[in-house]
């Protein structure tokens, strides 16, 4: 049986992708003159087309605090998150103490890898009796990816508290389980996310890989297929197929 370290870190390399993609476009719901802020589903090419709407927009008029947040978020799904920051270092300046600003700069941050940075402006906005569940769950997913899950759950916790039901919150809980390789937990969490308000096509397709990581490629296929186009079904299965032989994991599913 493979070394569960091992395991843990391949497992994290799949995974924090998805859970800051989840975490990052944490939906704007309780905000909701923002606007859409989650591009990440998009296809890409249709992704290209928004950048190029709202980057004509914030060419116009940079100081307008939806758009700004909007284009950053369009530039965080087009792979970009250096930019992402810079067009919000801008607006952070021109709003300074505005929390929608600051948790979408957190999130550029965070995709840019630049973690304590993004956890110093979500602690200076988070307030200790009535803190943002956006910026809980921002806070969480930047935890996840610097290995430590266990603040990061508790401060998924503290968000549930916020927003109970939210499938983003219950989501990111179960990819961090997933992250430390407890994956019947994960699975557990991830079911209860497909089941709760905001679930998204992405919730369900990491629902089909934790169950495909777990060995039930019939469950997993079905999964799939309900969310993507054929091509698309048989390219994931084949991920997690590659993901299994590279973990060495083939004996814990088999044995």
């Amino acid at each position: 049986m493979l070394h569960s370290k091992t395991t843990i870190r391949a497992l994290r390399a799949v995974l924090l992708a998805g859970a800051a993609a989840l975490a990052l476009s944490a939906c704007a719901s309780n905000r909701g003159q923002m606007g859409a802020t989650d591009f990440s589903g998009m296809p890409a090419a249709q992704t290209q087309q928004v950048l190029g709407q709202l980057t004509a927009r914030y060419k116009a008029n940079p100081k307008d605090r939806a758009v700004a947040i909007q284009y950053a978020a369009a530039l965080r799904a087009a792979g970009q998150p250096q930019q992402a920051s810079a067009a919000l270092e801008q607006a952070m300046a021109a709003y300074p103490g505005d929390i929608d600003i600051s948790i979408a700069y957190a999130k550029a941050l965070t995709a840019s890898g630049r973690f304590e940075q993004s956890l110093g402006v979500l602690d200076n906005v988070i307030r200790p009796d009535a803190p943002d569940w956006n910026a809980l769950l921002v806070k969480g997913a930047t935890l996840d990816q610097m290995g430590r899950n266990a603040e990061a759950r508790n401060a998924y916790a503290q968000a549930q508290v916020m927003a109970p039901g939210e499938a983003s919150i219950e989501t990111n809980i179960g990819l961090s389980y997933a992250m430390t390789d407890e994956l019947p937990a994960a699975e557990q969490h991830l079911r209860r996310a497909v089941q709760m308000r905001g679930a998204g096509s992405k919730t369900r397709q990491n629902l089909a890989l934790i169950v495909g990581l777990q060995g039930r490629f019939d469950e997993a296929r079905a999964l799939y297929a309900a969310e993507l186009p054929p091509e698309e079904v048989e390219a994931n299965m084949a991920y997690v197929r590659a993901l299994l032989t590279q973990q060495n994991r083939w004996d814990r599913i088999q044995g």
